[in-house]
């Protein structure tokens, strides 16, 4: 059983939501409901991935879906603390610069 958890804090003018654990295939449905319930309640919502271990396509395609419901709704959804094979992963699919504070509206 992976081990996941999936916190949600008011942050000024936007939401964090601080991952811990693996983002696989075994937590991906309470990892999708988490994200577009933080992008339903705010415009501005950073995603900590400071406590991640391990993320796999079913964590990336969350982070992309919240990311376009964000978008859809005229909001963004930032990355932080990405590190080892995490940050490997989100540069090699391209998700960490498209999910970082410096992407510039237009390009997605």
């Amino acid at each position: 059983m992976a081990r996941f958890a999936a916190t949600t804090h008011d942050e000024g003018a936007g939401l964090r939501v601080s991952l811990v654990g693996d983002c696989d295939l075994a937590v991906r449905d309470e990892l999708v409901t988490t994200l577009l319930a933080a992008v339903g309640r705010s415009s501005s919502v950073t995603v900590d991935l400071a406590e991640v271990d391990f993320l796999d396509s079913s964590g990336i395609h969350g982070l992309v879906a919240a990311h376009r419901a964000a978008v859809e709704r005229g909001g963004r959804l930032y990355l932080e603390n990405p590190s080892g094979s995490v940050a490997s992963v989100l540069d090699v699919t391209g998700v960490g610069d498209l999910l970082s504070r410096d992407h510039r509206k237009g390009g997605e």
